[in-house]
């Protein structure tokens, strides 16, 4: 039993590898960090902690190395591990439906007391990520406690004194304790020197006897950060950190969260508001508000009684944020609810339970948090974690579409708003394809699923300004830097990456309609330089009709120039096919260039089985080039699919990769994020004419 008295330091570490990260990173990952940061623990039995790891996490370990499970045991068995629970695939919790948060928190609460044999009673809020009503749903899964961080007290009014213990947070008469995590304290550790830590909570100690601080963060950033592994191991900062905390055991013990919890009152009641940790709310504001709050945040950087008031957005922000991560977001939601409603069915068979289990778990997985955010981490902007994510959205909407009929070919059309923007979208879906029209946004398909190979054939991502672009310049000429938070400490993985800076001004969508002048060349498209008319590309076309394979629109702008679009989807034994024609007219005399955009990403652009097959040859799908031809071939026999883009009477296709230039752990990098191939037409309109084109794409199986 520990000694009450003692003033304590609370460790709550997290581990988690995303859904959809390599196996040879997730493996690094436990040589560098996961084992021997147990292992050294093991040799400190006074060092008490909690930790939590993410179910994905678990069950990767339970297959490649099932002998840590008996390292973590063993710790657990003498008292100085407690494993904490949370969502089995790391969700955001506040960002999925109710049913969905209780399932993700049982799974893994299972998942602990079969193989730890005890029943969490903490949880792990991914990324402290908090709003007020989840005391109600941690409440209804058996959840006593969690951690968020100091911020978000900080913001309801608390004093930075105040946060030696545990508080009560109540919504609808459920209460669960939360625990303040302190940056302070994941600003130390491990980045200085042991007895910069101990000096902090001497002082803690003097001023709240018999109290303690928490620290909550990530197990990664003892071995997995740059640096982090020779600093923590190599040259011994945990050794000398944990010899620290035992020399000063007269006054200071460690203490695992529901230990210290339980042992001491709640200090009082906490109305917390929407928070995250600090970073997070500043990534989450958009761009240009991000760009102020740093200025702002600098000018008052001595100001610490101002600094507490300065905050960011609120996780839910990424949404309007990020287009492509609303359009993931709302994917998960329709399914979701598609799976919800088998529940209410009369089926009852085996099969029909089983299948539905495998649908409901493949949700859950999309629900993995890492690719619906941008931050320091890749997240979003990372091609195979948002793979992953749309491959189990997929296959479980698949397989609920097939457990709701009982016809093997079948077509139906949907108009809602399905991504809840306040406007309609037109939802076609049938045995081999899903895809969605957004008429507001030129009448392009932002998603298309290829049901055969589970696969998301578009999943791009714009590219836009993002604030440390600015830095790029700065960073490129910086040299490898000691350790320091992974906030602190940006470098470059290759030089002139600022010259790759480019910037879209449509979402990366199929059928996108280009009108531009007839001046213009193929190095103008690859450079965003083709000065497209605005409203054909992107604006609001008006519904003219819609059945089950096929819709038509239309739209007209200022300067005489009207546009039809009809689309045309038909399904073909192993594959299916979308036709898109289209239709310009035009007040006055043009002479213009008119191009259909497809946009595709088969996500390795350097290997050779997958590439752009033309006139016979095979390119890697980085390929970069204009070339005389209306039909192409793109091929990604990984994934077992084909692409064939047909379009009679084009003069050329301009093939142009997207490449983004973004942030990650490991510093700025350049990543494929699909590639564009404009069909180019030259059109010579007069008064009271019109053109027409059409491109259709076929998608089948190769095996």
């Amino acid at each position: 039993m520990q000694n009450s008295q003692k003033f304590q330091l609370v460790l709550l570490i997290h581990a988690h590898q995303p859904v959809g990260n390599f196996d040879e990173v997730i493996e690094r990952a436990y040589t560098h960090c996961y084992l021997p940061f147990v292992e050294l623990l093991d040799k400190h039995p006074q060092i008490r902690f909690g930790l939590h790891m993410s179910g994905c996490l678990l069950e990767w370990i339970e297959n490649a190395h099932p002998e840590y499970f008996d390292l973590l045991r063993r710790l657990e068995e003498r008292n100085q591990l407690e494993m904490v629970g949370g969502g089995f695939y790391e969700p955001i919790l506040i960002s999925i439906p109710q049913e969905d948060r209780r399932e993700q928190i049982d799974r893994l609460t299972d998942y602990l007391e079969k193989h730890f044999h005890h029943r969490p009673r903490g949880a792990w809020l991914t990324e402290r990520v908090w709003e007020p009503q989840l005391p109600s749903s941690l409440c209804a899964a058996g959840i006593e406690y969690s951690l968020v961080d100091d911020n978000h007290f900080l913001g309801a009014g608390f004093e930075p004194a105040q946060l030696r213990g545990a508080y009560i947070a109540e919504e609808l008469g459920n209460c669960v304790r939360i625990i303040p995590g302190l940056k302070i304290l994941r600003y130390l550790i491990p980045y200085r020197e042991p007895e910069e830590t101990i000096a902090f909570l001497r002082q803690a100690a003097a001023e709240y006897p018999g109290g303690f601080a928490a620290m909550g963060d990530d197990c990664e950033k003892f071995g997995v950060w740059p640096n982090s592994y020779q600093y923590c191991y190599t040259d011994g900062w945990l050794e000398r950190f944990c010899v620290a905390i035992e020399a000063n055991s007269d006054w200071l013990e460690t203490s695992a969260p529901g230990d210290a919890v339980r042992s001491r009152p709640p200090l009082g009641r906490a109305e917390l508001p929407a928070a995250s940790y600090n970073e997070m709310m500043q990534w989450a504001l958009p761009t240009e508000a991000r760009i102020r709050f740093e200025a702002i945040e600098k000018e008052f950087s001595s100001r610490d009684d101002v600094q507490v008031f300065l905050r960011g957005g609120i996780w839910r922000s990424f949404m309007a944020k990020y287009p492509e991560a609303n359009l993931l977001h709302a994917k998960m939601l329709h399914v979701s609810t598609k799976i919800r409603r088998l529940a209410l069915g009369r089926r009852r068979g085996s099969s029909f339970r089983s299948s539905r289990a495998d649908a409901e778990t493949l949700l859950l997985r999309s629900q993995c948090n890492d690719a619906y955010w941008h931050g320091v981490f890749g997240g979003l902007y990372s091609p195979h974690l948002r793979t992953a994510l749309w491959r189990s959205l997929v296959e479980a909407e698949s397989i609920a579409d097939r457990l709701t009929r009982r016809e093997t070919s079948w077509s139906e059309v949907k108009r809602f708003d399905f991504d809840s923007d306040g406007r309609e979208e037109i939802y076609f879906t049938s045995e081999s394809y899903a895809a969605l029209v957004d008429p507001a946004d030129g009448a392009t398909i932002p998603a298309i699923d290829f049901r055969p190979s589970n696969v998301a054939l578009i999943n791009s991502i714009a590219r836009r300004v993002e604030v440390y672009h600015a830095r790029l310049a700065d960073n490129s000429a910086r040299g490898t830097q000691a350790a320091a938070s992974i906030h602190d400490q940006p470098q470059v993985k290759e030089s002139g990456l600022e010259h790759l800076l480019r910037y879209d001004r449509c979402g990366r969508n199929c059928f996108r309609v280009l009108l531009f002048l007839s001046g213009k060349r193929f190095a103008d498209y690859e450079h965003l330089r083709l000065d497209e008319d605005a409203g054909i590309a992107g604006g609001n076309y008006i519904v003219e009709q819609v059945d089950d394979t096929s819709a038509t629109l239309h739209f007209e702008n200022e300067h005489g120039w009207r546009a039809t679009k009809s689309f045309k989807l038909a399904s073909s034994g192993d594959g299916f096919e979308i036709a898109c024609g289209l239709e310009l007219s035009s007040e006055s005399a043009a002479k213009v260039q008119v191009g259909i955009e497809t946009v595709l990403n088969f996500l390795a652009p350097d290997v050779p089985d997958r590439f752009i097959e033309a006139h016979n040859e095979k390119h890697p799908l980085r390929w970069s080039a204009s070339i005389p031809a209306s039909e192409l071939r793109i091929v990604d026999e990984f994934q077992d699919i084909a692409a064939t883009l047909a379009a009679p009477g084009a003069h050329e296709c301009w093939i142009a990769p997207i490449e983004t230039v973004s942030d990650s752990e490991s510093g700025f990098e350049r990543v494929y994020q699909g590639s564009q191939i404009l069909a180019v037409w030259p059109v010579d309109l007069t008064p009271g004419t019109s053109w027409q084109g059409k491109l259709t794409l076929r998608f089948a199986k190769l095996r």
